[in-house]
């Protein structure tokens, strides 16, 4: 087509159309590319951060990750060390037991599903305890209400899909309201 070929309702219509559901349906495979499944990432707790005797997170709240993700623990303050206290059958987590001090690391991959808890073998009286929880989504169970949530991705893709709709069908209103066939004059 050139730009000297007229452009019917019909014509515009059709291509405003087929330009939404491309535009929507490369969203879609995006969004699903991104998603990650089956674990492979990481995650990072801080032990004794700002010298306080705690797993962070860990302490206050479990960490919650999925079978296959590596946890680096970052000393940031000295003298701890991390001894389980309790491993899911089958795990070969040993922790880290000597003691070490502001700036060491250590990391493990978790394999194996269930709760492994752990302690600071000097700090253990002074509440240093920690959980890390290995399921399946590497999330926290749901509280049962408010129902599924949406991931940033999905709910993003669905905004963009809206409007892209939304911005089609408001031309095509004024196509349709104010525009009309022109023939070009011979």
């Amino acid at each position: 087509m050139n730009s000297d070929t007229p452009v019917s309702r019909r014509r515009f219509l059709q291509g405003a159309a087929g330009a939404t559901a491309a535009a929507a349906s490369a969203g879609v495979a995006t969004a699903q590319e991104g998603e990650g499944g089956g674990g492979g990432g990481s995650a990072t707790v801080a032990v004794g951060p700002d010298g306080d005797y705690v797993y962070t997170p860990g302490t206050e709240e479990p960490l919650y990750i999925a079978p296959g993700t590596t946890v680096t623990f970052n000393w940031q303050s000295d003298n701890h060390n991390i001894a389980p206290t309790s491993v899911p059958d089958g795990a070969t987590w040993e922790g880290h037991q000597p003691t070490e001090n502001t700036g060491f690391t250590y990391e493990h991959t978790f394999e194996t599903m269930g709760t492994y808890e752990y302690e600071c073998t000097p700090h253990a009286g002074l509440g240093m305890v920690g959980t890390i929880i290995v399921n399946e989504t590497g999330s926290p169970p749901s509280s049962g209400g408010g129902g599924p949530t949406l991931p940033d991705s999905a709910m993003s893709l669905a905004v963009g899909t809206v409007a892209a709709m939304l911005t089609t069908l408001s031309l095509a209103y004024l196509f349709l309201r104010y525009g009309g066939d022109y023939e070009t004059p011979q």
